[in-house]
């Protein structure tokens, strides 16, 4: 069975609001009978059968696979668990207008999460930051080797979950730091991944659903989707690196 939720209206930085279609509130076929790499594509660019042309969810994640540079191939590989992240967990951008000026503004999501550090103050070592507005904003290594902690190696649904926390072993080399350009690097006493490059999932039972829960920290929006080479679990806000908080 596959968790569902429902999206509203964002607004796309510098250009015309568009509407990011999610997951309706209904029961559906969690098998999705396709690829992880068709799926995100297809849902990235509005395009496949079962898309629309407004059907943009995945975009931005998509968008910085690029920009990292990662073989997409990794995406059509058999038995992995994908972590997908909708526009939303990457970047909410919230408008307001002053006087017949619209600016637009990163309010929520992983780039507002963990933004850019601008200068450290030398005498209390706090970082200033602003949130990024693209991912060019991050260092490529960066950005690859966040999303390669998002792939975990093997097959991970509901029936291989509990309420205890699992470690999955991701794509991520064990003892791989981020760089401290953006907060990201100062995640986890400086550390910015766990060192064994591991992420954990677990199920909450609640009265109305059971959602998968990342790291003990971020629900995801629709889980158990499943591809033809794995499974899909697709979050709606930003999945933050380290070990979690238990």
């Amino acid at each position: 069975m596959v968790a569902v939720g429902q999206t509203g209206c964002v607004k796309i930085f510098g250009l015309e609001p568009q509407k990011d279609y999610d997951y309706h509130g209904q029961i559906l076929d969690n098998n999705i009978n396709v690829t992880a790499r068709k799926f995100l594509e297809d849902r990235a660019s509005g395009t496949g059968i079962a898309t629309s042309a407004t059907d943009t969810i995945f975009k931005v994640m998509k968008a910085g696979l690029d920009y990292a540079g990662i073989d997409l191939t990794e995406f059509e590989k058999a038995d992995r668990t994908y972590l997908f992240l909708t526009n939303d967990a990457i970047r909410v951008i919230t408008s307001k207008t002053t006087a017949g000026v619209t600016t637009y503004t990163i309010t929520a999501g992983l780039w507002f999460d963990f933004p850019i550090v601008t200068s450290v103050n030398p005498t209390t070592g706090v970082p200033v930051t602003r949130p990024a507005t693209k991912w060019t904003d991050y260092p490529k290594d960066d950005v690859k080797n966040y999303f390669l902690y998002l792939i975990g190696q093997g097959r991970y649904n509901f029936y291989d979950l509990d309420a205890n926390n699992k470690a999955i072993q991701s794509l991520l080399p064990a003892g791989t730091v981020l760089s401290k350009t953006s907060m990201l690097g100062y995640f986890g006493n400086g550390r910015g991944f766990d060192q064994e490059g591991k992420f954990y999932l677990k199920l909450l039972n609640n009265s109305d659903q059971t959602p998968v829960v990342h790291n003990n920290r971020t629900n995801d929006r629709s889980g158990g989707y499943v591809a033809t080479n794995g499974i899909i679990h697709v979050f709606g806000a930003s999945l933050a690196p380290g070990l979690p908080v238990l």
